[in-house]
This record gives structure tokens, C-alpha cells and sequence, in this order.
């Protein structure tokens, strides 16, 4: 029984990748990991990116696999300093993890004498070579140049650090009579309100699962949005029938603390369950697209666009700080292509 394993990105969280052929045995095996999870998407078992998974799965990128003492040093400096600046934990996180595999990869040398041919070498010899995204390279960037710009005095001149080139991906998209039935094929009125209330208000998942119920003003038609990405606070919309809906979940759940919550009263409902209520939402309605909740805000900002709404509210409904960043759904949305005559026509 064999198997392969490679350093994979799923949904902006490093993961290890392992294939093999389908074996009952091996599933079984692998899914006493920790965390190990079958992606639908990818056609592959996916285990947390740590040391040990490394080391059980034969991923050694170096002849050691934690930074020099000096390297632990100053990755602690930087967390307590992104702390302080009160960066989010995921930031923080991200943001460490990342320096440490640029740390463990110059374990031998020091600090103060890594310069901009270090970093580029680095991309070349571990990025690149291990096939890892440019999403992922992107974030490797930010942090070498945050660390060094406020923790640490070097040689390295940081206007010269370049970031990759991204590919301009097209956010995916439903079509209305998808999203319908969607959001109509669940019986259960929590599952049905939540997925409801991302489409309807363009939300993304962490921000529809930290509402409290003191967030819905029924008065003045509005959602409010706390400490969204970005430490952001915005106001979307609240639709008359989404109101409705409210109303009839909220006499049946009554919810204490959130808005949502699992089976333990108090505590939100998970991400994950709420993704699988809408991979279930997907398999009885038939729709093969590989959907995430992601999706359904992507739909409701080209929705709006096609029935009309300016971009400038749709930035503002969506939280983006720049208009560049709204302007990709310009490329997704048919009303006007759709008005298009093909040549091919008239022949």
C-alpha cells in the first residue's frame, strides 16, 4: 500500500496532502490524525500543516525543523508586537508561521546579515520548489517585511522586496434559480435562516456566526456588523422577508448569547457544520458546482450589480476598503454580455 504527500494550500490554511489509492485500511489509519478531513474539491486527505504530520509523512524541507534560538527569539518579539497592535489571532498566526519557515530556512545564519538575495533565494529554493501558491508566497512577503520594518534592524532594503505577480481569478458565482433552491431545500428553519441571511446580506461566515440578536434592528431595517475583517464595524440591509424569517426562528430557538449557536447554549455555531449544511443543500439539489458559503456572498454582489446597484454601495455593503477590490464582479456579472451578438449569428 503506498501513498504520496505534498504541502498543499486549502482555503488559506497550509495543509499536508496525502493520496493513495482507495484502501479501507488507509482511511481508517488516516482518520485517527487529528483534524484529517477528505476535500471533495481536491479528491484528497488533508491533515494539518505541523512538524510531526511533516516528519510521519516524510515532508522534510530542512535538516532541522524548528528556527535557531535566536530565530524563536524574535518570532516571540513579533507576536507580542502584533499583539500589541492587536493584530486578530489568525493574522498573528499566520503571519508567525510564516516567518518561522523563512527562519528555519536561514537557521545557520544570522539575522542582521540576511539581506534582499536571501529572500530571493528563499522563493526560489522553497517556495517554487515546493510548488506552494503565490497566495502563500504573497503572505511569506508580508510578514519578512513587517518583522524587519518594526522588530528588527537589517540589511535587508525593504522597498526591494517584491511580492508575486497573483493570477486574476474570477470569484464563482450562482445564478439566481440556484441560490433559490438552495436556500429553499432545507426543511429545518435554522439551517435555511442561516444560509439565507450570507446570501441576503452578502456576509461572510464568521461574520453572520458572531451576530447577537441585539444586532438585528428590526426598526430601522439594518444589520449591524461588529469588529468585521479589518476591525471594521458596517451596517447591511435587512430584507422585509428575511425579517420575517427572523421572527419565526428566534420564537422557536430562542438564542441566548448568539445569534446562532450550536448544541452547547452560549457558544456559537461551528464554521465547519455550517458548511456541511450547505454541501447537503447542494447534493439534494443536484448542483455538481463545488460551492462554498463564499459563493453566496460572490452571488449577492453580482446580483446586485445586475439588477443595477451602483459599485460604490455594493463596496460599502461588502466592507471592501478599495474599489479595485469590488471591480472583479464587474468581470463576472452577464447583463451586459449577454446583450452581446456573436458574429457567428449572421453567418
Amino acid at each position: 500500500m503506498s501513498w504520496t504527500a505534498k504541502l498543499i494550500k486549502h482555503r488559506d490554511e497550509n495543509r499536508i496532502a496525502v493520496q493513495f489509492e482507495k484502501n479501507v485500511a488507509l482511511i481508517t489509519r488516516i482518520k485517527q490524525f487529528e483534524d484529517a478531513r477528505w476535500s471533495q474539491q481536491k479528491k484528497v486527505w488533508h491533515l494539518p500543516d505541523t512538524i510531526e504530520n511533516r516528519d510521519h509523512f516524510q515532508i522534510i524541507q530542512y535538516k532541522n525543523t524548528i528556527p535557531s534560538p535566536e530565530g524563536i527569539l524574535q518570532i516571540t518579539k513579533f507576536i507580542q508586537w502584533l499583539s500589541s497592535k492587536r493584530y486578530s489571532p489568525s493574522t498573528i498566526k499566520t503571519y508567525s508561521e510564516a516567518l518561522k519557515s523563512f527562519f528555519i530556512f536561514y537557521r545557520q545564519k544570522n539575522i542582521v546579515d540576511i539581506t534582499n538575495e536571501d529572500v530571493i533565494i528563499y522563493n526560489n529554493e522553497y517556495i517554487l520548489k515546493n510548488n506552494l501558491s503565490a497566495s502563500y508566497q504573497n503572505q511569506i512577503t508580508n510578514a519578512i517585511k513587517l518583522y524587519f520594518k518594526t522588530v528588527r534592524e537589517t540589511k535587508i532594503e525593504l522597498e526591494k522586496i517584491h511580492r508575486p505577480k497573483r493570477a486574476k481569478v474570477l470569484p464563482n458565482v450562482l445564478s439566481k434559480e440556484e441560490v433559490k433552491l438552495i436556500l429553499n431545500v432545507h426543511s429545518n428553519i435554522k439551517h435555511k435562516m442561516m444560509l439565507s441571511l450570507i446570501y441576503s446580506c452578502g456576509m461572510r461566515c464568521g461574520e453572520l456566526l458572531a451576530l447577537k440578536p441585539l444586532d438585528i434592528d428590526s426598526k430601522r431595517n439594518i444589520i449591524l456588523l461588529k469588529n468585521s475583517k479589518g476591525k471594521k464595524d458596517r451596517i447591511v440591509p435587512l430584507s422585509p422577508k428575511i425579517l420575517a424569517m427572523l421572527r419565526d426562528y428566534y420564537t422557536a430557538y430562542k438564542p441566548k448569547t448568539y445569534l446562532f449557536e450550536g448544541q452547547v447554549e452560549g457558544k456559537a455555531y461551528d464554521a465547519r457544520s455550517l458548511q456541511l449544511i450547505l454541501k447537503q443543500a447542494l447534493t439534494k439539489t443536484g448542483i455538481k458546482k463545488p460551492a462554498t458559503l463564499h459563493w453566496l456572498r460572490h452571488s449577492y454582489a453580482t446580483h446586485l450589480l445586475e439588477s443595477g446597484t451602483d459599485l460604490r454601495y455594493i463596496q460599502e455593503l461588502l466592507g471592501h476598503n478599495s474599489s479595485k477590490t469590488t471591480e472583479i464582479y464587474t468581470h463576472v456579472s452577464t447583463k451586459n454580455i449577454q446583450q452581446i451578438k456573436s458574429p457567428f449569428d449572421d453567418l
